[in-house]
């Protein structure tokens, strides 16, 4: 018969040093801080949003305007 072999259980070891720790929570701290004001100013923007846009068109100034007329090329006078 052949002999099973044992598995080895190989752990992940990560060794950060105090100052290692302190850079790593500086960057998360600023990374949080970014997204803090980000959130911000999207909320502000998206509570507040900007007047519509208008054209100046008054809609009860409608008047009765002259139809558009068509010229036809074979009525031209040619030289």
């Amino acid at each position: 018969m052949a002999e099973r072999k044992k598995r080895v259980n190989r752990k992940i070891k990560f060794e950060v040093s105090r100052s290692g720790i302190g850079g790593i929570a500086i960057v998360c701290f600023c990374i949080f801080l970014w997204m803090f004001l980000f959130g911000l100013w999207t909320g502000q923007s998206l509570l507040k949003p900007e007047p519509p846009v208008t054209t100046g068109f008054d809609a009860g100034s409608i008047r009765q305007e002259a139809p558009v007329i068509e010229f036809d090329d074979s009525k031209k006078s040619r030289p």
